[in-house]
């Protein structure tokens, strides 16, 4: 990278936007001593990011701009990018053993992932706090325990207190967790709902191995909850390789 007074605005901003993609943040001090150039200097290329909405301006320096996710209803969710979630529904059940227990949390793509289960000769025990995932497995011959509390209408699914107590006495092979974000940088996942978040980290903790499932598109956005880290987690199954930014910093952990 060619340094200094001689590197022109629009190529300073150009190499301001590749360190944003591959760290998440930059501060005007380091930009300042990076480029030899005034701290003034550096607050007007990141003006102009800004207004491009690239980035959000932060005391001392500035963040990647990452898109806020939309909260829905399960009933809207279920009808939205069904063949991604197929692609990795199909893939968490090939991770299926005969014989274990596993946890499926409240999920569109869960719900998907239960079908499949509902149809196998899988001899498996399904766990699950989602009414939409007992619907579809109740007339198989998988064995399904219902994890109850109270019931989010919104959900539709049971979280918070009770149903973290319930899930506190299993010790799950295999644990399958929604979420509506992962972000990179902060090493954060999350989702829409505190109680949810709550009995997601319940049932992540209770989990020996444990997945998120989750479309590629939601490594670009957050939730208004940060239920886990990603170190808590074993792996992410998505639809998709990610971009490289993405592989770079967890590429190991995602199928």
């Amino acid at each position: 990278m060619q340094e200094g007074e001689n590197v022109f605005a629009e190529e300073r901003i150009d190499f301001i936007a590749d360190i944003l993609n591959t760290e998440g943040k930059v501060f005007v001090k380091e930009l300042s001593n990076k480029f030899n150039v005034t701290e003034d200097c550096i607050r007007k290329d990141l003006k102009l990011l800004e207004n491009k909405g690239i980035i959000r301006r932060t005391y001392g320096g500035a963040v990647l701009n990452r898109k806020k996710a939309d909260y829905e209803k399960i009933e809207i969710r279920k009808e939205k990018n069904l063949e991604s979630k197929r692609l990795i529904a199909k893939k968490a059940f090939e991770l299926l053993n005969d014989f274990e227990t596993i946890f499926l949390d409240i999920s569109t793509t869960n719900i998907i992932l239960a079908d499949l289960i509902a149809k196998s000769n899988k001899k498996i025990i399904v766990v699950t706090n989602m009414i939409d995932i007992i619907l579809a497995l109740k007339n198989s011959n998988v064995k399904t325990i219902c994890i109850g509390g109270v019931l989010s209408k919104d959900l539709d699914g049971f979280v918070g207190s009770a149903t973290i107590e319930n899930i506190n006495k299993y010790k799950f092979d295999k644990v399958f967790i929604g979420s509506c974000g992962v972000n990179i940088y902060d090493k954060t996942i999350s989702t829409f709902d505190v109680d949810d978040g709550n009995t997601k980290s319940a049932i992540l903790d209770s989990g020996k191995k444990v997945y998120i499932v989750m479309e590629n598109k939601k490594f670009y956005s957050d939730g208004v909850y940060k239920f886990a880290d990603i170190t808590e987690i074993d792996y992410i199954i998505t639809e998709i390789k990610p971009d490289q930014n993405v592989l770079d910093k967890i590429g190991e952990i995602i199928i």
